[in-house]
This record gives C-alpha cells, structure tokens and sequence, in this order.
C-alpha cells in the first residue's frame, strides 16, 4: 500500500506542477493531495513540500489552520471569473452559465474560509 501511496503523491506532485504553470490549473489542492499521501509513505516528501519556501506556508495553513489566505482567495476567485468572461467570449450560451455557476458555488467556498 506505501507504494501506491507514494506513487499517487509523485502524481499530484506532477499535476501541482503543471499548475503552477499553467493559469487555469490549481496548484495548491494538488500540493494538498500529495501530502496526505506522502504522509502515508514518506514523510520525507512530505516535510519537502511542507517546507517549500512559496508553496509550503499555504499547504501548511490549510493542514493546520484549514485557512486560505486573502492573497491567495483574491487570486483563485479572480482567475475563476476570468474563466467565466473566456467561457462567454469563446464558447457563450448554455456554457457559460455552467462557468458562471463554477464561480459562485467554489467562489463562495473559497471566500468563506478562515484566513
């Protein structure tokens, strides 16, 4: 079972990186994953990624505190809404409402968490 685990946490590693390149694509979440598997393989990794110096302090919020910090809310909220003005300008109707109700339903999740 450890392999499987350290396994799927090399995978999440690999999609956080990915998103950290590409704007659409969360970071984060994926870090999140990777964590809560490595944590259950190699603490190793683990304590890697919880001492990141850009992604660890937003990791270890959340693991600690289940906090997003203002910063970090305005970003994942700003970036949804300009998915939701690309899904209108490239796509429009009915795919944009699907867009639209992505934003308030995560938007408002996001935005009510402890900062």
């Amino acid at each position: 079972m450890r392999h499987l685990y350290f396994g799927l946490g090399l995978f999440m590693v690999l999609l956080g990186a990915i998103g950290a390149v590409l704007p659409i694509m969360p970071t984060v979440p994926f870090l999140l994953l990777a964590v809560y598997f490595f944590a259950r393989s190699n603490p190793e990794w683990e304590r890697k990624i919880l001492d990141h110096p850009t992604w660890g302090p937003q990791v270890r919020d959340w693991t600690e505190r289940r906090a997003i910090s203002r910063r970090a809310k305005t970003m994942a909220i700003g970036a949804m809404a300009t998915g939701a003005v690309v899904t209108y300008a490239t796509l429009g109707e009915p795919w944009y409402y699907i867009s639209i109700a992505i934003l308030v339903i995560a938007g408002t999740w996001i935005a009510t968490r402890n900062e």
